[in-house]
């Protein structure tokens, strides 16, 4: 039976009713592993051994009273748990780099969900261009005059930080919009970090398409739609969640990055599909399990826990 440690943010302050994090903890305990949470602030790395400060929890299904916690506790990460679930929300910033860096130093003994090397080499709207022909037309760079360019060439584009998550701070931008270029130096006064500049594709209006991946392989999709007048569809800046259907070109799309994801030991992936193109591989905490199984009966969590305990019984087998 994994003991299971949760590298997440505060438990106590998520919501039960969309929290995939959170979904993933009650199937852990419902399956009667023991279940510990921490911050990764807490994490100590001494003489070659990695320590954290936890708390055990308890969980139920009760809005406000979700959660109990037992005493908080030091854990050495390679000897009292045997799956760790890297859970924390982005900026992917060098904090939580630094975090896959000390991860990496207990997996894959401690198996690491996701591999944390993995993660650390795949930023979400990087990962994609491994995979031309899928995405739409993508330009990476903190250079203006590139950006500029591309804008002249392709119209309409969407402009969006590097490292940005949730939506924050995507700008849909006209042909003939002047305000690139002011847009750039005020990214520049806040960040070294390029920006991407991708073509806008005017079918995000009927939705963004979030598909769940577990081992590479897909297990269903919900649709995120805008509200009306808006570019970004993430569910906590507007958009609504709504049932949708794989399409043949999902599933290509799917098969082409499965192995990858596979191979690289990237188990829990959520990708976003844009009419006919692949925008973003997220591979950090990816979302949207409780709403796919409210609409399809597929249960991501419980899955990914199949996963795992295949990976761990091959490992010691």
């Amino acid at each position: 039976m994994p003991r299971v440690a949760i590298q997440m943010d505060p438990i106590e302050a998520v919501d039960i009713e969309s929290d995939t994090t959170f979904m993933q903890a009650m199937e852990a305990q419902n399956r009667g592993y023991p279940v510990w949470v921490y911050d990764f602030r807490t994490l100590a790395l001494e003489d070659g051994r990695l320590f954290c400060r936890a708390r055990a929890v308890t969980l139920r299904q009760t809005a406000g009273d979700h959660v109990r916690f037992g005493d908080e506790v030091k854990l050495d990460l390679s000897q009292d748990v045997d799956v760790i679930l890297m859970r924390q929300d982005p900026p992917f910033d060098m904090a939580y780099v630094t975090a896959t860096y000390l991860l990496e130093t207990v997996h894959p003994k401690t198996l690491v969900v996701n591999d944390p090397a993995e993660v650390r080499s795949a930023p979400e709207k990087l990962l994609v261009t491994k995979f031309p022909g899928l995405t739409p037309p993508t330009l990476i760079s903190s250079d203006p005059v590139a950006l500029v360019d591309f804008h002249k060439r392709h119209g309409d584009v969407v402009l969006k930080p590097l490292h940005g998550a949730g939506g924050s701070g995507v700008i849909k931008l006209r042909s003939d919009d002047p305000n690139l270029e002011a847009l750039i130096e005020i990214h520049a006064v806040g960040s070294r970090d390029p920006l991407v500049i991708q073509k806008f594709i005017p079918a995000v209006s009927k939705g963004d398409k979030r598909i769940l991946l577990i081992d590479g392989e897909p297990v269903g999709a919900i649709n995120r739609i805008p509200a009306a007048g808006q570019v970004r569809s993430n569910l906590h800046v507007g958009g609504t969640a709504a049932p949708v259907e794989l399409t043949a070109r999902d599933r290509e799309i799917c098969a082409t990055i499965g192995p990858y994801l596979r191979d690289h030991g990237l188990i829990f992936v959520g990708i976003d599909v844009i009419g006919e193109y692949l925008t973003e591989i997220n591979v950090t905490s990816p979302t949207g399990a409780q709403q796919l199984k409210r609409f399809t009966g597929v249960d991501a969590a419980a899955l990914m826990w199949d996963a795992i305990e295949r990976k761990r019984a091959d490992s010691s087998g």
